[in-house]
């Protein structure tokens, strides 16, 4: 094979944590005709498909860290599954209510996923991935977020509260938060990206085999 490094795919098996992602992945669309439905009380069952997926979303996480039932199609699948889930969530949410602050926090939201997600592609590929990880304030964005959108899925105020009020400024700190975030793995990254460090040349890592935990 010359220079070329020899690279061993494991078979790849269906954990149970996989198997919650793809559930995730597949109320996406039970969300949206729900959503839609004619019925009374739709609002409140798009919301409640909505907090199921981010409950599966947490219990998949938890059931690979516990069992060490970890795979890359697994680590691969769950944040693509993430930032579909909220992507399309806003989607729905701003052509429901087409305002101009919710069109422009729904941009900088999914602006910055489309965004970071590239850079910490291009991380793995020079092998800096470690430079990007998760940070402590892009928990908390994701907490704010998900239950903005569970109270701007439901739609309703409830007895004059301005619930759905309520549900656009917490999207506003998440978008907040986001644009943080974002800057930090920014920063992170800012020496290899100015060339300040040596690019090294991209590692080519072997797949799991099927003797580890998958």
């Amino acid at each position: 094979m010359g220079e070329h490094a020899r690279v061993t795919l494991a078979p790849m098996r269906l954990t149970w944590p996989t198997i919650l992602t793809l559930f995730r992945i597949a109320l996406l669309p039970v969300m949206i005709v729900v959503f839609y439905a004619p019925f009374k009380g739709a609002n409140v069952a798009a919301s409640a498909v909505f907090v199921a997926a981010a409950l599966t979303d947490w219990l998949d996480g938890w059931i690979a860290r516990r069992f060490g039932m970890t795979s890359a199609f697994g680590a691969f699948l769950d944040p693509v599954a993430d930032k579909l889930m909220v992507a399309v969530t806003l989607f729905l949410i701003v052509q429901e209510n087409p305002t101009i602050p919710l069109a422009v926090i729904s941009a900088v939201i999914v602006g910055r996923e489309i965004t970071i997600s590239a850079l910490r592609e291009w991380m793995a590929e020079i092998g800096e991935r470690t430079r990007v990880r998760v940070a402590g304030i892009g928990k908390i964005k994701t907490i704010a977020q998900l239950v903005a959108l569970v109270v701007l899925l439901y739609q309703k105020n409830l007895d004059g509260y301005g619930l759905f009020h309520v549900g656009e400024v917490l999207l506003a700190f998440a978008a907040v938060l986001t644009i943080w975030s974002g800057l930090v793995y920014v920063l992170a990254a800012w020496p290899v990206l100015r060339g300040q460090q040596p690019v090294p040349k991209p590692v080519v890592e072997q797949l799991p085999s099927s003797e580890h935990p998958v």
